[in-house]
């Protein structure tokens, strides 16, 4: 979150968020300063050193991307991780905004987003599961004209602000036994159950470390099991239950929003 113009820590308790000494995943600890949770500016909760991201990783996801005529829609046989950048992201309440270069379909992608709390390499499953500080929410925004048409992922993936995630990180959650909903302007657009991966986070933890070191506060987005298409205007909530709710309006960089938002 921002106080007093800075970047800082805190603690949600109940509506309130009590300020940090500093980091969590250093050993910072409550202090006096509290801040309404209603008033709190929220930026994402972490700024990764190295932002991983799988794609790919839900049959139905596998199965849409083949009827859209994308190539590499195949079901994978073994846990593979790309990268996003940090540039791309923003928080909690925070527009998207949609460039004006950009036509055809532009679609929000809901996703849990492992935190990792220490150094691993050539990890076990159970050393893996060990390593996640907590969970917070990601919307893998994505151009998809951009997509299809460029070599790599650099600005259908990666362009300011196509990287919602929040709202905070939350620790004593089970992912893989959570209801992941999507909705847009509050109506329900997509449901599915979190946890029904082709690799769950621990296996792409372990397949990851064996020739790359993961860090403390590196993230890992998990993939997502629907695509849901939104335009300026739009309100988009990305909801997984146990941790939260991350909500983002949609602008349009040229200013040209069908429905009138400001």
């Amino acid at each position: 979150m921002s106080h007093e113009g800075s970047p800082a820590w805190g603690l949600v308790e109940g509506d309130v968020i009590r300020l940090l000494t500093g980091s969590p995943l250093e050993d910072g600890r409550p202090g006096k300063t509290e801040i309404s949770l209603e008033e709190a500016k929220f930026l994402p909760p972490i700024v990764p050193p190295v932002f991983y991201a799988v794609g790919l990783n839900y049959r139905g996801h596998v199965e849409h991307a083949k009827t859209t005529g994308y190539k590499a829609a195949k079901l994978p046989d073994r846990p593979e991780v790309g990268y996003r950048a940090n540039n791309a992201l923003t928080g909690h309440n925070a527009p998207i905004v949609r460039p004006a270069g950009v036509h055809g379909r532009f679609e929000a992608e809901p996703e849990v987003v492992a935190v990792i709390a220490r150094t691993v390499k050539n990890c076990s499953w159970g050393e893996a599961r060990e390593s996640v500080f907590g969970w917070t929410i990601g919307n893998d925004v994505s151009a998809r004209d951009w997509q299809n048409a460029d070599r790599t992922f650099w600005r259908s993936k990666n362009a300011d602000t196509f990287k919602p995630m929040g709202p905070w990180i939350e620790t004593g959650v089970d992912p893989l036994a959570q209801t992941t909903t999507v909705r847009v302007d509050g109506e329900v657009r997509a449901k599915f159950a979190t946890g029904a991966m082709i690799f769950d986070p621990y296996e792409y933890i372990v397949e990851t470390t064996k020739y790359i070191t993961m860090h403390p506060g590196d993230v890992l987005w998990m993939g997502a099991d629907a695509t849901v298409p939104m335009e300026p205007g739009n309100v988009v909530d990305i909801e997984i239950s146990g941790i939260g709710v991350l909500s983002n309006p949609v602008l349009a960089e040229d200013g040209n929003d069908r429905h009138g938002t400001a």
